[in-house]
């Protein structure tokens, strides 16, 4: 059987700039960054002194998101430095999930040939379908974290999470030993959870259109709408919790 189901589970290359491979992920998630920055200019120069009803309602919005911040972290100048960071974070993971469902992204292509062997390699592909693209976004929360932590208890304080004197504390030496290893954790289960969850969905509704094309998708893909905004939620809340745990003092301090 010649046709069926293909599943790429990396991105497909479709050039090379100075050196450097251009895969369609990547150029997903250049269009996704130029959309962000384009309506972000375009709201922006449209703001007003007597807000109308859609920038009241973007303020309510950001506001309440902010306050979230600040009541987690216990602290408007911290709610003040990482808001950016953090709402950055959801509306990259979240449009770039949304954007799996427009028509170009998956469709829209060339044919590769190679070897008397001809290949569809789509130009656009939804990005966090690429395991590079939540492992990047994972180190960057976690180096975001553990900077973060340094800098506000101090390197010898924050340290002593993790590193206590095994004979003085033998307890507290191995619940320091777990912590260290889950903090290491967290890059892969950050990364994976995001990789799997669009990538499994992707997956599901490809299958659902090849066997049952007028009844599933629909209804899968309103459910993944869901899941996009989810994952971009849930990403964007574990690193604030993560910052919250950061700048906590340790146990011994209280």
């Amino acid at each position: 059987m010649e046709e069926g189901i293909h599943v790429a589970l990396s991105a497909e290359k479709i050039g090379d700039f100075l050196g450097l491979t251009i895969t369609n992920t990547l150029v997903t998630s250049w269009f996704v960054v130029l959309l962000l920055v384009t309506v972000g200019v375009l709201v922006g120069s449209r703001l007003k002194m007597v807000p109308g009803r859609f920038q009241t309602l973007l303020e309510w919005l950001f506001g309440g998101i902010y306050d979230y911040v600040a009541e987690i972290l216990e602290n408007r100048d911290l709610a003040r430095r990482f808001f950016p960071l953090l709402i950055t974070i959801f509306l990259f993971v979240f449009v770039s999930n949304w954007l799996e469902f427009i028509p170009v992204v998956g469709s829209l292509g060339f044919f590769f040939s190679e070897r008397g062997h001809s290949e569809f390699v789509p130009l656009f592909r939804s990005v966090n379908t690429d395991l590079n693209v939540p492992l990047a976004l994972a180190i960057i929360s976690f180096l975001v974290v553990e900077i973060t932590g340094i800098m506000t208890l101090g390197a010898l304080k924050y340290g002593s999470k993790f590193i206590v004197n095994p004979l003085k504390n033998p307890i507290g030496f191995a619940v320091g030993l777990v912590e260290l290893i889950g903090e290491i954790v967290r890059v892969v289960s950050l990364s994976f959870r995001l990789f799997g969850n669009i990538l499994a969905g992707e997956i599901i509704i490809v299958v659902a259109i090849y066997f049952a094309p007028y009844l599933l998708p629909i209804p899968l893909m309103m459910f993944e709408l869901f899941i996009g905004f989810l994952q971009a939620a849930i990403f964007a809340l574990l690193t604030l919790f993560f910052i919250k745990l950061a700048v906590t003092e340790p146990h011994e301090a209280h």
